[in-house]
């Protein structure tokens, strides 16, 4: 009789090891679906966000799930909503991009901002309207949310209720490709892009009304003739002199000493940063601000809106204005440009803060988030 039960016994011994093996492995190595599809869409910054992260973490554990083919805005939530989910199972998902499939409980979000919750004025009447409905119900519904800042956190909260717990913040960060570069580097980005000095101010033009691009403009109209005649602003990526004055309906035309350089190359970016006598964002509403941070890399003193997450990313390493004040603006661009002293205690501010920001450290803290998840 003993030589039957032993054999039986070693047998549910060996099982019950394999069982407890296997369990924990799933919970150290789970294996996880991520909602890729906005890698179908021109490089933003939400893409980078996506390609840093991605690069960061095992590919072992991660299954990317992406549309066949490139859809439309609408078509793509649509794929979102209905195929995705069936895609997934009974997977944890990970959707980086500020929407997922609502009846997939079993989810991790990452909410960038809730700028369509606060100034749902800034975007189309069915864009707003989707957003306003889909944002709060996902963050219900999921269970965990990733915010780039605590200002989002605190404004997702607040429209929301979900519990405190349920929302980390996991801060973006700098690539390493922004350092401060060469003079030589500089001036070969300024001779590619043609620009009709060495002393400028830049700013990425966007008309993105949260952008705040007719206001810089005004401000620049009103200090432009106070400053060396050999100082421009430049305007990196805006379209066009008729898709600005969209913007700007009180200019008839720009301002002197403006250059509009259109898309700049990403390869030149960094030096275009770099050689800027300063950096010009008064944007009034971001769920992070990563240009500013890209600039105080670069070794370049920034002036960025005193709104919403950019006073909490720039610390007190740049020239923080109102941005809804021209003056105010046009004070903080004189300053910039004329004293040289606060020109390098920003600098030397600007690199210090911009290296606690790296993308090894938000990879490592959004997988966190993502195996608690999964292992809940």
């Amino acid at each position: 009789m003993l030589g039957m039960v032993r054999p039986v016994i070693i047998v549910y011994v060996l099982f019950k090891k394999r069982n407890e093996l296997h369990h924990m492995t799933i919970k150290r190595q789970p294996l996880i679906a991520v909602n890729t599809r906005i890698l179908c869409h021109p490089t933003t910054g939400l893409q980078r966000y996506l390609q840093e992260l991605l690069q960061r973490m095992s590919a072992n554990y991660l299954q990317q799930i992406a549309p066949d083919r490139t859809f439309g805005v609408a078509r793509a939530h649509i794929w979102e909503q209905t195929i995705l989910p069936i895609k997934v199972g009974r997977r944890l998902l990970w959707s980086p991009s500020n929407s997922g499939p609502l009846t997939v409980s079993r989810q991790v979000v990452t909410i960038h901002d809730v700028v369509r919750l606060d100034h749902p004025e800034f975007f189309s009447p069915y864009n707003a309207m989707w957003y306003r409905f889909l944002t709060p119900t996902l963050a219900r519904r999921v269970a965990r949310v990733i915010t780039d800042s605590e200002f989002t956190k605190s404004r997702l909260l607040e429209m929301t209720g979900v519990s405190d717990d349920k929302v980390v913040v996991v801060p973006l960060a700098v690539d390493a490709r922004f350092v401060p570069r060469s003079t030589e580097q500089a001036e070969n980005a300024i001779r590619k892009l043609e620009l009709p000095t060495r002393q400028y101010v830049l700013s990425l033009g966007s008309l993105g009304p949260h952008k705040n691009l007719g206001r810089l403009l005004r401000a620049w109209e009103m200090i432009y003739r106070s400053l060396p005649e050999d100082v421009w602003l430049v305007v990196s990526g805006a379209k066009g002199k008729s898709l600005v004055f969209q913007d700007v309906p009180e200019l008839e035309s720009l301002p002197p000493r403006v250059f509009l350089t259109g898309h700049v190359p990403d390869e030149l970016l960094p030096s275009l940063y770099s050689g800027a006598l300063a950096f010009a964002f008064p944007s009034v509403y971001e769920g992070f601000g990563l240009p500013p941070l890209e600039a105080m890399a670069s070794g370049t003193p920034a002036l960025v809106g005193n709104r919403a997450s950019l006073p909490e990313v720039v610390g007190g390493a740049a020239v923080l204005v109102d941005p809804y004040d021209i003056e105010a603006i046009a004070d903080g661009l004189h300053r910039l440009v004329e004293d040289d002293t606060l020109r390098a205690l920003l600098r030397q501010k600007g690199l210090e803060r911009a290296r606690q920001f790296n993308w090894d450290k938000a990879a490592q803290q959004t997988w966190q988030v993502l195996e608690e998840a999964a292992g809940d």
